[in-house]
């Protein structure tokens, strides 16, 4: 179980989200020539994993390089290389409490947001190492949004859900706005579902709506990158069918990393998959690859359910 974020108050949750706030953040970062890496095994299976996917590549917009990561004392990602390329969906798969969601919630930082997190490596978003003290958080959380595991929606008006980011960076012109609420909800295919109801309460939607409203929520600040931390768990399977849907019209203008307990799912929407277990990444290469000849035993024992 990944331990829970903790703020004072709704108000600053949202604001973290977003990007606003820069908090004091309690991740120590080590350098790759720190004394800390030694605790890190190297593992072939790493690189041959990486090497498999690698050789189809077209273009990299986040790069891990022997990344690690520690909750206090325990070590919840480690030593993790793989390249996600732009455009499409990439799934990470694996058993509970095998670092999934804390390697996508790196991707953003928001592990920051848990006391005395510590990271080895390196993680590259776009050119950039978003572990870099010098990082701007605001446009690195605007660059890249983020769907949780359950639906969480402002308690406020569905327009003021999805306008909401936009103001925090500074819109303020109301046409602007009606014009980016609209076009999100679109994006999202609520529109039609909503366009009459805007100032009613996001919490009267049912859960897919509520869902679909946080991911046109998360469009709205234009972000590059899409990350969703298992954005189905909660719902029943038409809401789910309705959000998958989503995510494979989304991908032709988002990059996608999806955390998925659900391996049909990632069968059915993405494009490449990563299999995690015990913090390690085991293999990743295209999805149909994986799902039909893995290379690593584990990730055959996995998906045919002889564990996890």
């Amino acid at each position: 179980m990944l331990p829970k974020l903790q703020t004072k108050n709704l108000t600053a949750q949202f604001q973290l989200w977003f990007g606003q706030n820069q908090i004091n953040n309690n991740v120590t970062i080590n350098n790759q020539d720190n004394n800390n890496m030694s605790e890190i095994p190297q593992h072939n299976k790493q690189s041959e994993a990486v090497a498999n996917c690698s050789q189809q590549l077209r273009k990299s917009i986040i790069c891990a390089e022997n990344f690690s990561l520690w909750y206090g004392g325990k070590l919840a990602v480690n030593n993790v290389s793989m390249e996600i390329e732009s455009g499409g969906v990439t799934a990470i798969i694996g058993p509970s409490g095998c670092g999934k969601s804390s390697f996508l919630r790196s991707i953003n930082r928001m592990n920051d947001l848990i006391p005395n997190t510590r990271v080895g490596g390196r993680l590259i978003v776009e050119g950039q190492n978003v572990y870099d003290k010098r990082i701007d958080l605001v446009s690195l959380r605007r660059r890249i949004g983020m769907v949780f595991q359950r639906p969480n929606p402002f308690p406020k008006t569905i327009f003021d859900n999805v306008a909401y980011g936009p103001r925090l960076h500074g819109f303020r012109d109301r046409t602007r706005l009606n014009e980016i609420v609209e076009t999100c909800l679109k994006s999202a295919a609520l529109w039609e579902e909503v366009k009459e109801s805007l100032s009613r309460s996001a919490l009267a939607l049912s859960g897919g709506q509520q869902q679909r409203l946080c991911i046109a929520r998360a469009l709205a600040t234009q972000p590059d990158i899409l990350l969703m931390d298992e954005p189905c768990s909660a719902l029943d399977p038409i809401a789910t069918g309705k959000i998958e849907e989503l995510i494979v019209a989304l991908k032709e203008k988002y990059t996608i990393v999806i955390v998925t307990h659900n391996m049909q799912q990632a069968a059915r929407i993405s494009d490449r998959t990563a299999f995690f277990c015990l913090g390690e990444l085991i293999e990743y290469a295209e999805t149909n690859k994986i799902f039909t000849i893995p290379s690593n035993p584990q990730t055959e024992a996995y998906i045919t359910g002889r564990f996890g």
